[in-house]
């Protein structure tokens, strides 16, 4: 299975915390997830994670429906 995957912040001052030094944070989060993800798919996953910069994107309607939540302002 492949995914991609993006996780956003709010500012670039953010997107260091997530990457972490080296991008040692990343790599195990992605590592965590990787390993939950085989054992609920019982198969090989291949994830790719990506940190992207967007100061509004918790006021978008539509990226809440595209994870599957609610949107309540």
């Amino acid at each position: 299975v492949r995914i991609e995957q993006t996780l956003y912040v709010e500012r670039e001052s953010q997107r260091p915390i997530v990457l972490g030094k080296n991008g040692q944070t990343l790599k195990w989060i992605g590592q965590k997830a990787r390993e939950e993800l085989t054992e609920l798919l019982d198969r090989p996953v291949h994830l790719f994670l990506t940190v992207k910069v967007d100061e509004r994107w918790a006021d978008r309607r539509e990226f809440y429906g595209d994870v599957g939540l609610d949107f309540e302002a």
